[in-house]
């Protein structure tokens, strides 16, 4: 069975919005930098799993869409870049480091749900966005996800 990921991003680095104008709709979630996330994207997350995509670290964070991993995991090509802000000099490319997988955009959600709004709902009490705040890669449990479809309507993509 598929899991249920939310993965956060700075979207003055890159949004929601970005990934939906994409080639494709699609491209590599690459820059994770924390070994607990990397071990994630690296040994838990499979093609197929869904992703709910987290705007932090701006005015209003929150759940702002969906993206579906398309991809198996595979090394971060931009650890091996010395131009890159993500350079690892320790990351060898017979060893590498840091994994990415692809993504695909879904849906925007019409009302993103907050992080306030989160913290109001009871149901959330247990979520890794409350009590674990700063990962890049989260579990969502069904009964969240759930939870989070029915408080945002999905908005569909433009033809």
């Amino acid at each position: 069975m598929n899991q249920i990921w939310l993965f956060k991003t700075e979207p003055d680095s890159f949004s929601l919005q970005d990934l939906q104008r994409a080639s494709g709709q699609t491209t590599g979630w690459d820059g994770v930098r924390n070994f607990q996330a990397r071990n994630r994207l690296r040994d838990e997350i499979q093609q197929g799993d869904r992703v709910l995509i987290y705007h932090s670290s701006c005015a209003q964070p929150a759940i702002v869409g969906e993206a579906e991993v398309v991809s198996a995991p595979y090394p971060d090509p931009s650890q091996f870049d010395h131009q890159h802000a993500g350079h690892d000099p320790r990351s060898q490319p017979d060893e590498p480091r840091w994994y990415q997988v692809d993504v695909r955009f879904l849906n925007a959600f019409a009302n993103p749900l907050t992080l306030s709004a989160i913290k109001q709902h009871p149901e959330f009490a247990d979520m890794e966005l409350v009590i674990r705040p700063r990962l890049s890669i989260q579990k969502i449990s069904d009964r969240q996800y759930q939870q989070i479809l029915q408080l945002c309507t999905p908005q569909p993509a433009p033809a």
